[in-house]
């Protein structure tokens, strides 16, 4: 049984490292990099069945010829930069904020106590004979 629960933990951690980074690449907009790659390959097999390869590789790259899928992936990306630029409310840095109610303590000076470190010097021998053991 304690198996199971260690399976299970395991997979939950994993699928929570998999949401982390799908998020984290979507955060940087790496979705729009993976979508573009799709389209550029759809659109070189699709060019490479009328013209030869290179022309099909220059007509994708080109700019001239775009897919549909190119002008949705334009669309989105130019509609995220316009959200970024017409976001109305100022993003609050709340890491550096300065903390309005500041709680100051009054510095108070502590002395600690002075002690010998090298207590074999102050002239204490061990006791003679060496205690025994209550059990003994």
């Amino acid at each position: 049984m304690k198996f199971a629960g260690t399976s299970l933990a395991m997979v939950f951690r994993c699928v929570a490292r998999i949401a982390m980074v799908i998020a984290l690449c979507c955060a940087i907009g790496l979705h729009w990099v993976a979508l573009q790659s799709v389209a550029w390959a759809t659109m070189i097999l699709d060019y490479s069945k009328h013209a030869p390869l290179c022309q099909a590789i220059t007509q994708t790259f080109d700019g001239a010829h775009p897919c549909s899928l190119c002008h949705v992936i334009s669309k989105g990306k130019n509609s995220e930069k316009e959200q970024d630029l017409q976001s109305p409310a100022p993003k609050i840095d709340l890491i550096c904020a300065p903390l309005a109610n500041r709680i100051t303590r009054p510095f108070v000076p502590f002395e600690y106590a002075t002690r010998d470190c090298f207590s074999f010097e102050l002239g204490h021998s061990p006791p003679v004979p060496p205690p025994r053991s209550l059990l003994s």
